[in-house]
């Protein structure tokens, strides 16, 4: 089996499925999920973690047939736990595995330290190519440190939104209004977007696929987020599809990118598309459009 960088790829959706547990990891693995996220933090309990890492560590990666493109990552403990260190001796040797997911990340130390280990732990397994570090933001703490958790992407691919453990740290309802949440989310796709990473919502908390749940999906894409996390193989369809550009938006870049580039070689650097005004901002744009629909 092949590694899939998920820096690499284009991702939309993340299911999370508990370490542990054979039968949830294949399904997942079959969800059409672009990412799995195989979780031996909070779906794991304490007196179970070492298990849960053994069972991973044993999973027959072979006979699960993951499918073609399918990035895997793996959500450790946190640094400064007691099994943060043991997680990432086993991650290192899963040759799959692309990324590690660090939680409760509040500082640019935090990542630092998972760096330092997978370096030493990566050299003495012979690991050729490097786990990627995927942020999970939780804590008050950690939203405020942005922008030092982002100022060195050494390995840094990510920056996710933990809303469960967020709205505890923050003293707000899990259930409140998405509105609620407008500059938690602006802050994360600012701070990637300057940091050149990918921005990642967290999930929804709830396993439906309702009009709440696909308003939550809407409102993501809508912000500028490159994916959103699952925690239930039914909602992987919904993420896919708005995450996936229309054809008409398909359309519209590719023919932004064309009217640009004839306008570059009449040496303008605006022209104009459907009566409005592009330039370069608006081919950025475009350029990410087609990324996001595998062009």
């Amino acid at each position: 089996m092949s590694v899939v960088n998920v820096a690499q790829v284009t991702r939309r959706s993340a299911l999370c499925v508990p370490a542990g547990d054979d039968r949830k990891l294949a399904k997942a693995l079959a969800s059409g999920a672009d990412e799995v996220v195989i979780d031996l933090e909070d779906a794991v309990a304490h007196d179970d973690k070492d298990r849960a890492r053994a069972q991973l560590a044993a999973f027959d990666w072979d006979a699960a047939a993951v499918p073609e493109g399918v990035a895997l990552a793996v959500r450790v403990n946190a640094p400064g736990s007691p099994w943060c260190h043991r997680d990432l001796e086993v991650v290192v040797r899963l040759a799959g595995v692309s990324s590690v997911v660090l939680p409760k990340v509040e500082s640019r130390a935090d990542v630092g330290f998972a760096e330092r280990l997978l370096d030493g732990l990566e050299a003495e397994a012979g690991r050729s190519t490097p786990l990627g570090v995927q942020a999970l933001v939780e804590t008050a703490t950690g939203l405020l440190g942005l922008p030092d958790v982002v100022r060195d992407v050494r390995r840094l691919t990510s920056v996710i939104v933990g809303y469960a453990d967020l709205a505890a740290s923050l003293g707000r309802e899990r259930d409140v209004d998405l509105a609620s949440w407008r500059g938690v989310q602006d802050a994360v796709v600012m701070n990637s977007r300057a940091a050149g990473i990918a921005a990642v919502d967290g999930p929804f908390l709830g396993v439906s696929a309702d009009d709440v749940f696909r308003a939550a999906v809407d409102a993501a894409a809508g912000l500028g987020f490159d994916a959103k996390w699952t925690i239930h193989p039914r909602q992987v369809g919904a993420v896919n599809e708005r995450f996936t550009p229309s054809p008409g938006r398909v359309d519209h870049a590719r023919r932004v990118l064309a009217t640009l580039a004839s306008a570059a070689g009449d040496g303008r650097g605006a022209a104009v598309v459907d009566g409005a005004l592009v330039d370069e901002a608006m081919a950025k744009d475009a350029r990410r459009v087609l990324a996001k629909a595998g062009l």
